[in-house]
């Protein structure tokens, strides 16, 4: 074998690598991206959930709670 033989492997194998990372990279990429979206879309059904359920009321800090005037 040649030198030039045992660089070229070594080069074909570090690209061969590299480009395995970045496929292992994009795939981790777009799992994080679609759980995030998941997580993103729970978090809007849950706080639509609790506007419907509890009604415009429940955003609203109700007399019995308001000590100002309580305190004149």
């Amino acid at each position: 074998m040649n030198v030039d033989d045992i660089v070229a492997e070594k080069i074909a194998a570090a690209r061969a690598k590299a480009e395995a990372n970045k496929r292992r990279r994009a795939a981790l990429a777009a799992n994080r991206q679609r759980g995030l979206a998941l997580r993103h879309a729970q978090r809007l059904r849950n706080q639509a959930s609790v506007r419907t359920t509890d009604g415009p009321e429940a955003d609203a800090p109700s007399a019995s709670t308001d000590t100002t005037k309580e305190n004149s």
